[in-house]
């Protein structure tokens, strides 16, 4: 309820994101509070295209706010009022802005870049909308950077893996990296107006401009000429696989911080990613997200189920923020 937008994220399809935005939809029409529900994406599918399988259909509530495409808004089954169309077009039209006077299911389907996002959340304050809830799609986390959506809840499950020790695994991987810490305040102010390669900030605080545009150059035709006392070593874009690996091979690995934007940006696997902190690497973030809660689906796509109990209990013993089972939300 304190945050401005809220981001529902997962770490694969069918773990849950739909159950879960429901659940708190639900709950949230109860609340006094004015809720808006989007999309980046598709969702809302009442058949999975991918799977074939049964969706649970969005549930939006009298008085609440929703925004989705002219195609889909035109589908509703419900009376409601509009209150903004978009100036500029998705591949299913503008997007409609507008209020359920009675409420029912809808079709979600909102802007597909987090830019258009940012400047949807924007406006919606313009409507006296106190939190805006937004659906990912297709495990896309860029919805969840904490310069688009305040706060994120993460959705796991079976849909990730028919071992309850690997979903665990992989899933706290990703709270790992919601959870690398902050940058100082300083440092904020010193990275923040970088915005396109490489660049290093040496121990006196002056900023070294690499050259290199994508970490993706290095080890290949383009080589860092970091201080051997350590330093910050910022980049812009993606912290990749083939960033890591190159910085720990390096002396100074141990002797200089590696900042990404946020962790939507880093794309490391645990074994990259754990070998680069035993060899004394450390990872921050320039902004730092704030994760909810997780939840767990224990029902797979394929037809298997987990053992709910176990997979939710397991998953809490890794994790400092609260793990809900999505199907027994009670």
């Amino acid at each position: 309820l304190q945050y401005n937008s809220v981001s529902v994220v997962g770490m694969a399809k069918n773990t849950g994101k739909t159950e879960t935005l429901n659940y708190l939809l639900q709950h949230l029409s109860h609340t006094g509070k004015r809720v808006a529900v989007t999309s980046i994406g598709v969702d809302g599918e009442s058949v999975d295209r991918v799977t074939a399988t049964q969706k649970p259909e969005i549930v939006v509530y009298k008085d609440m706010f929703f925004i989705t495409s002219e195609k889909h808004y035109k589908g509703r089954k419900f009376t409601s009022e509009i209150y903004h169309i978009s100036p500029y077009n998705t591949a299913l039209g503008r997007l409609i802005t507008a209020r359920a006077v009675t409420g029912g299911k809808v079709l979600i389907s909102g802007p597909a870049h987090t830019a258009q996002l940012q400047q949807l959340i924007a406006r919606n304050r313009q409507y006296g909308i106190d939190i805006t809830m937004v659906d990912g799609a297709l495990s896309r986390l860029s919805i969840a950077s904490p310069v688009v959506t305040d706060a994120l809840i993460l959705a796991t499950g079976a849909a990730v893996s028919a071992n309850i020790d690997k979903v665990v695994s992989d899933t706290r991987h990703v709270y790992n990296m919601i959870n690398l810490p902050q940058v100082s305040a300083a440092m904020q102010a010193v990275l923040s107006p970088l915005t396109q390669g490489l660049f290093i900030v040496d121990e006196q605080g002056e900023v070294h401009d690499t050259g290199i545009v994508s970490a993706l150059a290095l080890g290949g035709t383009a080589s860092l000429n970091m201080p051997m006392q350590g330093g910050t070593l910022f980049v812009s874009g993606v912290v990749s696989n083939q960033l890591v690996n190159y910085l720990r091979m390096q002396p100074y690995v141990d002797k200089m911080v590696l900042v990404a934007r946020d962790f939507t940006k880093i794309f490391l696997t645990p074994d990259v990613y754990y070998a680069y902190v035993r060899k004394g690497g450390v990872i921050k973030v320039l902004h730092k997200s704030k994760l909810l809660a997780v939840t767990v689906n224990p029902v797979a796509p394929q037809g298997y189920q987990l053992h709910a109990q176990a997979l939710r209990q397991a998953m809490q013993q890794v994790m400092d923020v609260p793990v809900y089972n999505v199907r027994n939300m009670e």
